[in-house]
């Protein structure tokens, strides 16, 4: 079992920036994928971006490309996702997520492990 802990939601305005952090527990972190999710009110769950578990190849939803970025660090035991650019369609909880064999999905319910989220405000 693995936890899950993520961190660096706010409040920010419209062309602001944000980074988002998810801590692991656990020795196994550098062979999951990760992953980044939203959830905007009265929405389904969104995947936003994943990065393979060396960080060698990402993914992202075409709604951020350009404006976010996620990266890891095996030795911290963390997946970050740098958000640029923000907008106010980009508030809403985000959620990591880890995948223990180490693959990359688009879809919610292929991840085994996931935080409890953090809120991310964008004021217009």
């Amino acid at each position: 079992q693995v936890q899950l802990v993520e961190s660096g939601g706010g409040l920010v305005q419209a062309g602001g920036s944000l980074r988002l952090s998810c801590a692991a527990s656990g020795s196994a972190f550098s062979s999951y994928a990760m992953a980044w999710f939203r959830q905007a009110p009265g929405k389904e769950r969104e995947f936003v971006a994943a990065i393979t578990s060396s960080g060698g190849s990402t993914n992202y939803a075409d709604s951020v490309k350009g404006r976010f970025t996620i990266s890891r660090d095996n030795a911290k035991n963390t997946v970050y996702l740098q958000m640029n650019s923000l907008k106010p369609e980009d508030t809403a909880v985000y959620y990591c997520a880890a995948d223990r064999w180490g693959r990359i999905h688009k879809f919610s319910y292929d991840y085994d492990y996931w935080g409890q989220g953090t809120q991310v405000t964008v004021s217009s």
